[in-house]
This record gives C-alpha cells, structure tokens and sequence, in this order.
C-alpha cells in the first residue's frame, strides 16, 4: 500500500515554488473554485475550518463568508505564504497542522476540504472524515473537492476518496457534482448526532 505523503514532501515542493499547483493562475483551478462558491449557495457561517488551504487563494475567497474561519496546512512554508495572503483579514487565522491527528476542535458551520484527502491513506482518510463528523456543529456542512485526474503515486484517487466519503459517511449528502476533470460533494449534518452524543450514544 502506498504511504501518506509527508510533510517533507510537501515543504520540499514548496522549496522549488511558492505555488507548484498554479492555485493562483490556473483555469481549472479558477473554475474549481467558482462552483465550489456557488455550491454554499451564499450562506454564511459563523466558524469555518479550511483543511489543507496550502497558500491560501481559496481561502481568501471564503474568508468573506465565515465571521470566523481557520485555515490550516501540514506545510510550514505554505501556511507562511497563506498568512501574508491573508494578513488584511483579522478573521482568519492560518495554522500548521497535520490532519487528522491534529485536527482543530469544532464545532464549525462548514468544514471544506479540497485537494488533500487523496494524500492520506485510506485508514487515515476514514480518521479524518469521522474527525470532522465529530467537529460539524449542527446543521454544519462538510464541502469535499478533488481532481479526477489520476496520479499513480498517490494513495488514493479523487474518485476512490469520494466513493469511501459517500459509503462511509453517516452525514447527508445534498449535493453531488461531477465534472470530467472534478468532483464536489456537499455533506450536510442532520442534528442527529448532536443529539446521539448528548444521549451518551455513538
């Protein structure tokens, strides 16, 4: 089975350029971007958590939305870039975190997480989507992107992660797109589980 990748991995990319996925100039990546907006429909969330923000262009265009928002990324370099992007929006705040073991604690209204999962072995991609079912407030919705491209020496796919979110997840899902070079699935989280815990239940 292939690894996760490492932190290493991703600070020596950085090393080479300040943006090696052309995040800030690339078509797809500006399309990407545009249906992943539109998808929130306009709403607005009082604390939102970005994993894997990398220099934080997507970030800087959801920062509008979120009377709060963390962004984090396993990259120190990266989340260095991502705090001078952002350094006009007191609201945000950019940190250095590896998920899901040091995933912040929620709740959060919308947790989005774009262009990582697939960096993460399965084992570790299931950790993750129950870390952040965990951390949903309420109500609060979980925003997954990925390219369809494959890349062999990836552990997962952008089609294999979405398949094991939409298998595995116990949250609705209200929304699901797929564009020849992309997928979205919009999660939404019914209340239930706020009241399971509350119960003393699983």
């Amino acid at each position: 089975m292939t690894k996760r990748f490492r932190r290493e991995y991703f600070e020596k990319l950085y090393g080479k350029s300040e943006d090696p996925w052309e995040f800030a100039t690339s078509e797809y990546e500006k399309s990407k971007y545009g249906r992943t907006l539109a998808a929130l429909e306009g709403r607005r969330f009082r604390r939102a958590l970005e994993a894997g923000c990398s220099i934080g262009v997507f970030t800087a265009m959801l920062a509008p939305y979120c009377d709060e928002l963390l962004a984090v990324d396993t990259s120190e370099r990266a989340v260095e870039l991502a705090r001078k992007r952002l350094s006009g929006s007191r609201h945000v705040r950019v940190e250095r975190r590896t998920i899901p073991e040091e995933a912040p604690e929620g709740p959060f209204d919308l947790i989005v997480a774009s262009e990582f999962l697939y960096y993460l072995t399965e084992d570790l991609m299931l950790a993750t989507l129950r870390r952040f079912e965990e951390e949903l407030a309420p109500g609060g919705s979980l925003l997954v992107v990925h390219m369809r491209k494959e890349i062999e020496i990836y552990p997962l796919q952008g089609d294999e992660v979405h398949d094991l979110l939409n298998r595995h997840t116990r949250l609705a899902n209200i929304l699901a797109v797929t564009e020849p070079e992309y997928r979205l699935d919009l999660f939404r989280d019914a209340g239930n589980r706020a009241r399971r815990r509350a119960e003393g239940q699983s």
